[in-house]
């Protein structure tokens, strides 16, 4: 009997050990979730003096003085609002979490030299967003970094939605850059029209996975509140498809402010993920320390220990399940992906063969006949191919 006491006595040290380490975990991410916000303030403050940086560099200086040098006030508020949280004690486990901050803190020094050739125009706007760009990427690279060691679905699932939904924002902040800057010039060349077609493209497999991870009610949020307006559709027709009038800047402004208005509505639902992941952690450090221990327990070979333990395996084996169901569908996305441009390949030799376009003027005319009938490109190509074989 008192064999099987000291048994039991090992392992409930070991079960308060393993609470002590979850608790661990999670205090240092709720340090780290102040540090995530302020990351995203930080980050939605440069995406801002980007935007406003290219339409001013663009304009020659004719447009956004005022909101480029309101955008600096903010970024700059917000750069100080983060340091202390890096300061002499902060909650970092891995190099690579340190390796990271690091190149952000670079990226950051860097600002005021960059804004110096900004304001004396010494800088053209696509080296600009580069280098806002750079910094921004190194700022979001943190993120995932703060689950390093964590291993709690109930935690690991919100991150990575967080996560997501930064990446997608991030895309809109340069897709908003890109326009601006091309609507600006009055014109898109082929390589910016192709840069913002792949901002755009980019973005929906960042908000699916989002979406995928996310509950019920921040779905719905996302759906009525964060997508791409009407208005916005049309300006990217107009980007993708054909030059723009000469409107002295209109339509980079009304693409400015639409875009900006999204992003917007981006950052609040941020807010709101990290408010719900940090109760969450504020839950989990609340449950107690060990679950009641009771006579059964300390059996050598009772059935209620395997009973408890199952309880507690059981909603992880069905997270891996739900993991590897995802990773099965992500798979078939992926071919699916490869098989739908191979068929986009095979419509564009036909219109290079048949209409003597060259492969770029062949790839626009699908792109904007699929935006004229609102359906997807693959759906113009297939039809394309099946005109064709009726010709045979």
């Amino acid at each position: 009997m008192t064999m099987n006491a000291d048994r039991a006595n090992r392992a409930i040290d070991w079960f308060r050990y393993a609470r002590q380490i979850q608790k661990q975990q999670l205090r240092q991410l709720a340090q780290s979730g102040a540090l995530a916000s302020r990351i995203c303030h930080l980050v939605h403050m440069l995406q801002c003096e980007r935007g406003a940086s290219n339409i001013w560099l663009c304009s020659q200086g004719r447009l956004y003085d005022a909101e480029c040098r309101a955008s600096r006030a903010l970024v700059d508020e917000q750069r100080l609002a983060l340091l202390p949280l890096l300061g002499d004690d902060p909650p970092l486990t891995s190099s690579a979490l340190c390796q990271r901050i690091a190149a952000a803190l670079w990226g950051l020094e860097q600002l005021p030299d960059l804004r110096q050739r900004v304001q004396a125009q010494r800088i053209d706007a696509a080296d600009a967003m580069e280098q806002f760009s750079a910094t921004i990427r190194h700022l979001l690279s943190i993120v995932p970094q703060l689950n390093d060691t964590l291993d709690d679905p109930r935690i690991v699932q919100p991150l990575v939605a967080l996560y997501s939904v930064m990446q997608g924002k991030e895309l809109v902040g340069q897709e908003r850059a890109l326009g601006a800057l091309g609507f600006t010039l009055g014109h898109f060349s082929d390589a910016l029209r192709q840069r913002l077609v792949d901002r755009i493209d980019g973005q929906q497999p960042c908000f699916d996975t989002f979406l995928s991870l996310t509950t019920a009610a921040l779905s719905d949020v996302f759906h009525t509140r964060c997508g791409a307006t009407l208005e916005i559709e049309q300006l990217r027709r107009l980007a993708c498809t054909r030059q723009p009038p000469q409107d002295q800047g209109e339509n980079a402004l009304r693409w400015f402010v639409l875009h900006t208005q999204r992003l917007e509505e981006l950052r609040a639902l941020e807010e709101s993920l990290i408010d719900a992941l940090m109760h969450t952690v504020a839950t989990l450090l609340a449950e107690e320390d060990l679950p009641p221990i009771s006579a059964a327990f300390l059996e050598p070979a009772g059935d209620a220990l395997s009973l408890r333990l199952d309880s507690q395996l059981l909603p992880l084996v069905r997270q891996q399940a739900r993991e590897l169901e995802q990773l099965t569908a992500q798979l078939a996305s992926l071919k699916a992906s490869v098989d739908e441009r191979k068929v986009i390949d095979s419509a564009k030799q036909v219109l290079m063969t048949h209409q003597n376009m060259t492969e770029e003027q062949a790839w626009q005319c699908l792109r904007k006949m699929a935006m004229d009938k609102n359906q997807r490109m693959v759906e113009i190509a297939r039809a394309l191919l099946t005109v064709k074989n009726l010709w045979q």
